[in-house]
């Protein structure tokens, strides 16, 4: 058995120590749109314990810019031709090499903080959403205000997307459009994730951000936020580790299509492991450990979560399999994660607090 992954006492066993920080800002020489790619030349090269603090801008920025773009998204909308956007939607800020990485590691990644660029996000309604055909096929965008003091947001308005929403960073003629008033009163919590973070899978050319995988790419977990740590298994010299898709709230199966889509500012770790290996991205929140299945078949996403879940009982808690198939049928709880992005998504959560202290 391998030492276990975290001790019940602190958040990790590995107290790497920074080795400086960095900044990468989002500019269209720092950013890929739609794809990652393990031919990619790295924009930052770190050694493990850096700390990085970057920018992640969000694809929706265009569906009111007079309130989620400055100067520097709009360069970026601006100068990334609408045809170097493919195959997937998401903007990229990255790659980050991590110097002797190698295939078969883990990059642990300390998410510390998440901070909106903006106080308006974007939730669309659309063509990819679960209910397209059951809501006439209509694509509805609502813009979402944050309150930054009570870390709530609010309908700001509302406005039918007039056609369909298929070309990625679509800069809308929303000053023109016919605003709707939505969700009166209602407030829901801010709580600013990453949708889509991970490293360059082994693969040939452009892989879409769109559906997530061993890789990580487009989870599209809400626990993805400050104070979480997750693990991303190496599949290329280097890791090739990337963020994009930002978050400022989202329910478990983002059911429209969309979250409220909103640029952040993420202040993370990256930790190189060499001690242990698991096959698919792996979540460390403050009570849980969450393991993700994915399949186009919600079924064998939660069969496939439900095996990496017995793998990580049986390596890092050293329980049998048989009593890992049984602890989790009493006290793990399988999700939804998203049933939006082709190949959906399933979270197994266990606590950590029903485990007795680590020794060491």
């Amino acid at each position: 058995m391998n030492a276990p992954l975290i001790s019940q006492g602190s958040a990790r066993t590995d107290r790497s120590e920074p080795t400086g920080l960095y900044i990468l800002r989002a500019a269209p020489e720092t950013v890929h749109w739609g794809y990652f790619d393990a031919g990619l030349t790295p924009v930052l090269k770190v050694k493990s314990g850096a700390l990085i603090q970057a920018e992640a801008v969000t694809h929706h920025a265009g569906d009111d810019p007079d309130l989620m773009m400055d100067g520097g998204v709009r360069e970026i909308f601006d100068k990334v031709p609408e045809s170097d956007r493919n195959p997937g939607v998401h903007l990229m800020t990255g790659p980050i090499y991590v110097e002797d990485a190698k295939p078969g590691d883990m990059l642990e990644v300390r998410y510390l903080r998440m901070i909106p660029r903006f106080n308006y996000g974007s939730n669309l309604a659309a063509n990819w959403g679960h209910l397209y055909k059951e809501f006439g096929e209509k694509e509805r965008v609502t813009i979402y205000k944050i309150d930054p003091v009570s870390m709530q947001a609010h309908a700001h308005y509302a406005y039918d997307y007039p056609g369909k929403y298929e070309i990625p960073g679509k800069i809308t003629k929303c000053p023109e459009c016919d605003r709707q008033k939505a969700l009166n009163g209602v407030r829901v919590p801010v709580r600013p994730h990453l949708g889509t973070a991970g490293v360059a899978p082994d693969e040939p050319g452009r892989v879409s951000t769109i559906p997530p995988g061993a890789h990580g790419g487009n989870i599209d977990n809400w626990r993805i936020g400050a104070g979480s740590t997750m693990f991303y298994p190496v599949a290329v010299d280097g890791g090739l580790f990337s963020i994009g898709d930002p978050h400022i709230s989202q329910g478990d199966g983002e059911i429209s299509g969309t979250a409220i889509e909103a640029s952040l500012d993420v202040l993370f770790q990256i930790v190189l492991r060499k001690d242990f290996e698991f096959p698919s991205p792996l979540l460390e929140t403050p009570g849980y450990w969450i393991v993700h299945g994915f399949d186009e078949d919600l079924d064998n996403a939660m069969r496939f979560a439900s095996l990496d879940m017995v793998k990580f009982l049986n390596e890092q808690r050293g329980l049998s399999n048989d009593d890992a198939y049984s602890l989790m049928s009493v006290s793990a709880d399988f999700t939804v994660t998203q049933v939006v992005d082709g190949r959906q998504g399933v979270h197994v959560r266990i606590p950590r607090t029903i485990f007795p202290p680590d020794s060491k």
